[in-house]
């Protein structure tokens, strides 16, 4: 199973929960198809995305790229924040911190009002990813989603992780996350491999 997160939204300094459709950059675009490309050869079985335009815009090229659709799985959208979508970066990291603090802590039920906690989102993401494995047991498979809801499935997943290991992955636009099950339990081959980083980079 491989975790992918989006690629470079059009604006990228404002908090985006599953409540902001936001589209892509015009480097997002690029870097999603510099992601297909990179991707091609490795193969997989099927593409799955959440049904936020900024993941399908991102899978739609790296299924093509492997001769398929992207199918749309509408619950692993990003993490529902409330009021905090829609404001600036300096605006609302306050927030976002005493979140990923006390998630660290290990209080994964807190979450500010009208927003998710990290046990709502492992409660909602980890059965679909189960699903997903079952169905293919075996084979290579690929999600395109949403930062948080990539941070909460690793440290919940993998073995040697856990909450307080939420702010020590980095997840960049576009990054890799290749994760293996040898049939117990979960364990990484690779985390946050980047292929065409942000901030833009020429493209030749």
């Amino acid at each position: 199973m491989s975790l992918i997160r989006h690629a470079e939204t059009s604006a990228p300094n404002i908090f985006h929960g599953a409540e902001s459709d936001v589209g892509l950059s015009e480097w997002g675009h690029k870097q999603a198809g510099l992601l297909a490309d990179h991707l091609a050869s490795r193969g997989a079985e099927a593409v799955y995305c959440s049904a936020l335009r900024r993941a399908v815009a991102s899978a739609t090229p790296i299924a093509h790229a492997l001769g398929q659709s992207p199918v749309v799985i509408p619950e692993l959208h990003e993490r529902k924040i409330g009021p905090l979508s829609g404001r600036t970066r300096d605006e609302g990291w306050g927030v976002y911190e005493e979140s990923k603090r006390r998630w660290i802590a290990g209080e994964v039920e807190f979450s500010h009002p009208g927003g998710e906690s990290f046990a709502d989102i492992d409660r909602r993401v980890r059965p679909i990813l189960d699903d997903l494995s079952k169905r293919h047991k075996g084979g290579r498979f690929l999600v395109v989603v949403h930062g948080i809801v990539i941070r909460v499935a690793l440290t919940s997943l993998l073995a040697d992780r856990t909450p307080a290991d939420f702010d020590a992955i980095a997840i960049d636009f576009a990054s890799i996350n290749d994760l293996v099950h040898d049939g117990s339990r979960w364990r990484a081959e690779a985390l946050n491999l980047v292929v065409a980083p942000s901030p833009a980079r020429p493209v030749a």
